[in-house]
């Protein structure tokens, strides 16, 4: 009986240190925690806040890539479809960065901040068929604006 639970034990512990699946679960929730972490920290220290909601959205945007695997993911990003999106968040991300570090300016590192999760919202949808196309056409009737 004892080898049983051993031999069971250790087919449980070998199953999860190899799936995907574990690896996705275990950097999604770092951000979440990253998330709510940052939640905290928003508008007493913004270059803090801006380098960990950077660091989380890469996690969960790698998070993914273990799912489908980093080739899978990466030809996904660059695909015709998404490729612009793609572009203008890590282009939003690099800035993020930029200005956290470097230029270490509150309000710039703040814009950049609220641009790189438009970016994200607006990357996200392009996996969802035809969201993004409503979302421009809501943004028209509610805003008078297209996006």
């Amino acid at each position: 009986m004892k080898n049983l639970k051993v031999y069971a034990l250790s087919l449980l512990r070998r199953e999860f240190t190899h799936s995907p699946l574990v690896y996705f679960r275990v950097l999604f929730l770092c951000f979440c925690f990253l998330s709510l972490l940052q939640s905290f920290i928003v508008f007493a220290k913004p270059i803090k806040f801006a380098l960990l909601f950077t660091f989380g959205n890469v996690l969960a945007v790698g998070s993914t890539a273990f799912l489908m695997g980093p080739e899978q993911q990466l030809r996904m990003m660059f695909d015709s479809v998404r490729v612009y999106a793609t572009a203008i968040y890590i282009g939003f991300v690099v800035l993020a960065l930029i200005c956290a570090l470097w230029i270490q300016s509150k309000i710039l590192t703040l814009l950049a901040i609220i641009c790189e999760i438009c970016a994200l919202i607006w990357y996200c949808l392009s996996y969802i068929p035809f969201a993004r196309r409503i979302v421009s056409d809501l943004m028209i009737r509610f805003c008078d604006t297209e996006l």
